[in-house]
This record gives structure tokens, C-alpha cells and sequence, in this order.
């Protein structure tokens, strides 16, 4: 039985124990969803929502913005939203982090978010911030449950078809604190 490369797996797990816990504002679920296009149009028998031209996408501390947004709702009320953008451009989001004075913040050709899964999706040339520390790959998923990254250099979750490109992580130092800088 071949023996499986364990480079790929280390740095995996050694992102999502370097990356700091990007927890949400929680606030922001229980507030409205405002919606700025150029144009929409409802289909409220399928419960789609198609927001066009310069769309501003803000609940709470959470702003998205794309070229187009398509937010879908399940038979259970759930919903999911596509943000895309451009020719050329990237759709953005920013959301403040929960207790902290800080945001997390990203951009991709395409961002998604269901938020039955707590899941945020962000593909091609995306990029993710968060307290200093930077990941840039093709596909970048973040499970708001588990509070795990997924950074690779293929458009997908699974890895193939990556460009050649590498995935880059920047990993600021965490200060404990407890140590002084003056001591030897």
C-alpha cells in the first residue's frame, strides 16, 4: 500500500491551529438584511432574490459587495447567498469579529455563504485577513461551526485541477502576554 505525502496535511493543520478563531458577531443573525442594487428582481415562488449593479449587502457588522447577488431560501427558511463580481473585479465582505474591536475581511470572483451550514465558500483569487494573519489560494472555506480552514490552489474543495500556483498563508506572532521583551 503506497504511503500517502503528509506535507500537504501538516501545513493543512498547521494553518487551522495558526489561524485565529474568526468568530462572527453573533449579534448580526438576529439583525435585518438591507439589500442596495441597481436593480432586483423577486421570483417569490421559488423564493429567489436577484440583486444587480453595484450591490451593497449589509446585516449587522457583515457587508458584502458584488457586482450581482443571488440569495435563495430552502422550504425550512434558510437561506444562501451567491455574491460575484465583474469582469476584472472581486466581490468583498467584512464582518466585525465577536468581542473583539477587529474584522475579518476577503475577496474572491465569488463568494458564498449558507447559512444553514454556517459555511463561507470564496473562489478564485480569493484572500482572507484576520488579525494580521493573510491566506490567499483558488478556493478558501471557512465552517463557521468548527471555526476550520480549507486554503488550496484549485477552484474547488477537493483540490484538483490547481493552477500550479501555491496556497501563501502570513502568520503574525501571538504575544502571550506574560513575557516581558526586556528579559534574556
Amino acid at each position: 500500500m503506497p504511503t500517502m505525502p503528509k506535507t500537504p496535511l501538516l501545513l493543512g493543520l498547521a494553518l487551522m491551529a495558526a489561524l485565529p478563531a474568526v468568530h462572527a458577531e453573533r449579534a448580526d443573525r438576529k439583525q435585518p438584511v438591507n439589500i442596495e442594487a441597481n436593480r432586483v428582481t423577486v421570483d417569490d415562488r421559488n423564493k429567489v432574490h436577484v440583486f444587480d449593479g453595484n450591490v451593497i449587502l449589509t446585516q449587522g457588522t457583515l457587508t458584502i459587495r458584488g457586482d450581482k447577488v443571488v440569495v435563495t431560501q430552502d422550504g425550512e427558511g434558510f437561506q444562501k447567498g451567491v455574491a460575484t463580481a465583474g469582469a476584472g473585479s472581486l466581490a468583498r465582505f467584512r464582518q466585525k469579529r465577536e468581542g473583539k474591536n477587529e474584522y475579518v475581511e476577503g475577496e474572491a470572483e465569488r463568494i458564498e455563504y449558507d447559512n444553514k451550514t454556517d459555511k463561507t465558500k470564496l473562489f478564485n483569487r480569493a484572500w482572507v485577513k484576520s488579525a494580521g494573519d493573510e491566506v490567499r489560494g483558488q478556493y478558501i472555506e471557512y465552517d463557521g461551526y468548527t471555526e476550520n480552514y480549507l486554503v488550496n490552489n484549485a477552484s474547488n474543495p477537493t483540490g484538483n485541477g490547481g493552477n500550479g500556483s501555491r496556497v501563501t498563508a502570513t502568520i503574525q506572532p501571538k504575544s502571550s502576554g506574560a513575557a516581558s521583551d526586556s528579559k534574556p
